[in-house]
């Protein structure tokens, strides 16, 4: 079913609405990447496919936000909801910088990875939202009935002039996350020189596609930390999993404990510092230099131990 309800107005919550109705959770809704569709190539999901019981496809839904135009989900909302809103993907023959976009607005329940590499727009969800949840913190919101959540890299980049922040704050340039929430995606895309101060784990590809500043994790992170990092920081106070610094372009990642296997798979440039790690070639351990050891030292780490991957 594809409706489309209310009238256009600049209160975003009385825009215009596409409505999805949906009796089972679909995944990707939102999704501006279609579930990576350059890896798969549509196999998996392709813009033109229609969403389950309804006559509006992903690739309209996504048009729409890109309108900054709202979308309505009557039901449950599954896996990688909002998947990079906010981004122009180059890939689907965009700017590969961020755009306004309008908001979306779940009736029910959200599974894990919604908002994953966020940065911009809201997500109001009326009821609960599974672990681990994206690149988001909780605000209070300014819808009632329904939870608030905004990106990160948004409000770092573009600070916040809206209701409390729950379980953050700013300080200066540092923005400190302590909600209690495991995360993906960290600072995606962040491209502005503040802090990102997370207290507690996180999963997966944190800093990915960085340009400038510091993300701070105290402590362990998941697979593919500082994915396609391009610039900026990622310090990680724990342990990271497999496949740190994936396609890693450039920029530096500290590691205060062991980096995982597959370190540095087809990393092209760039500096990882870490205690342990199993490299995978070209990559090979290398002793600290003297400028390595005063970043370290400049960051609160005892050089010690440490070992330069390059």
């Amino acid at each position: 079913m594809f409706k489309i309800f209310g009238r256009k107005t600049e209160d975003k919550a009385e825009r215009e609405f596409l409505e999805i109705e949906v009796d089972e959770p679909v995944d990707c809704l939102g999704d501006f990447t279609f579930n990576f569709h350059w890896q798969h190539k549509g196999e998996k999901l392709d813009p033109s496919w229609k969403i389950p019981g309804n006559d509006v496809t992903f690739g309209e839904v996504v048009e729409h936000l890109k309108n900054q135009e709202n979308v309505r989900i009557n039901g449950d909302a599954g896996h990688r909801l909002a998947s990079s809103m906010g981004v122009d993907l180059q890939y689907f023959g965009g700017t590969g910088k961020d755009i306004s976009v309008g908001d979306i607005y779940v009736e029910g329940n959200v599974d894990t990875r919604m908002g994953i590499s966020i940065t911009r727009g809201s997500i109001y969800v009326k009821g609960k939202v599974k672990e681990p949840m994206g690149n988001l913190v909780e605000v209070k919101s300014n819808v009632k009935g329904y939870r608030q959540f905004k990106s990160i890299t948004d409000i770092v980049t573009n600070g916040w002039r809206g209701n409390k922040l729950i379980g953050c704050q700013f300080a200066g340039q540092k923005f400190i996350i302590d909600d209690g929430t495991v995360k993906d995606t960290v600072g995606a895309r962040l491209d502005f020189e503040a802090e990102i101060v997370k207290k507690g784990d996180v999963d997966l590809s944190t800093g990915i596609l960085m340009r400038k500043g510091t993300v701070l994790i105290k402590g362990n992170a998941g697979k593919n930390t500082g994915a396609l990092l391009n610039g900026g920081t990622v310090i990680i106070e724990g342990n990271t999993d497999d496949f740190t610094a994936i396609d890693m372009i450039k920029g530096k990642i500290i590691i205060n404990g062991n980096a995982g296997k597959f370190l540095a798979a087809n990393k092209k440039n760039g500096k990882i510092l870490a205690k342990k790690g199993s490299p995978i070639p070209p990559t090979e351990e290398k002793t600290l230099q003297n400028a390595d050891q005063q970043s370290l030292i400049a960051h609160g780490f005892n050089p010690r131990d440490f070992m330069r991957y390059e």
